[in-house]
């Protein structure tokens, strides 16, 4: 479903990947895993094209999208959640919500209750201003608003840190229902046995590049754990 060929990216002189190769496959879910600073943010805004890649190629369901601006990506497909729980402040959920389907093209209003179905914590807060949820909340609202877009793939960086652990528990058992409906993930976190409990497959990113990939099992190796000691 997502190819990643050669991924190279930068920021101005400073190269943070350096010929990145991946695969997710339909209905699977792909974790990216490293310690911090390693590329694995940067990995994410290059396949949604937040940034432009400096060499190689990104393919979503065969298609080339390695010059499509974000919003193109999210009409085929490719639902993005950035770390840091954005949403729009200022309104309420519901107009969050609802913002995002009006920039859909299916605009089906059936998309928010599916939304809401993912995360039912959010529906007394409706009329709440995205601003004065917590920072669970908020990110719960984040991903209610990618799924609103009926993504085919949900892109995921980081959704349960600095969360607090009753919203990360809920956050984990939706991305579990999600991926079991079938919904392809791409998925990146620090946490090893978050890891070991949602992945099919992984991938660590050690100096921007792909140092290790495997089955899921293969996170149980006390080299995996070297590679991501701090």
């Amino acid at each position: 479903m997502l190819k990643v060929e050669g991924l190279e990216a930068a920021y101005g002189r400073a190269r943070v990947l350096f010929g990145v190769d991946f695969e997710v496959d339909a209905g699977q879910l792909m974790c990216v895993m490293g310690r911090n600073g390693v590329g694995k943010t940067t990995l994410l805004n290059s396949v949604m094209g937040v940034l432009s890649p400096t060499a190689g190629k990104v393919s979503f369901q065969g298609e080339d999208v390695t010059r499509l601006r974000t919003h193109e990506r999210v009409r085929l497909g490719m639902g993005y959640v950035p770390q840091g729980h954005e949403t729009f402040p200022q309104l309420t959920v519901q107009e969050n919500l609802q913002v995002t389907l009006e920039a859909t093209r299916h605009r089906d209003r059936k998309a928010l209750d599916e939304a809401l179905e993912a995360f039912p914590r959010l529906v007394p807060l409706l009329k709440r201003k995205a601003g004065f949820l917590s920072g669970g909340q908020q990110q719960q609202l984040a991903i209610a608003r990618a799924l609103v877009t009926r993504p085919k793939m949900l892109i995921l960086d980081e959704p349960t840190e600095g969360i607090q652990p009753n919203i990360v528990l809920e956050i984990e058992e939706a991305i579990e229902r999600l991926h079991a409906s079938g919904l392809a993930i791409l998925l990146v976190e620090q946490y090893l046995e978050l890891a070991l409990r949602l992945a099919d497959r992984f991938v660590i990113l050690e100096g921007g590049s792909v140092v290790h990939a495997g089955e899921k099992d293969d996170l149980r190796d006390e080299r995996v754990g070297r590679m991501l000691a701090v």
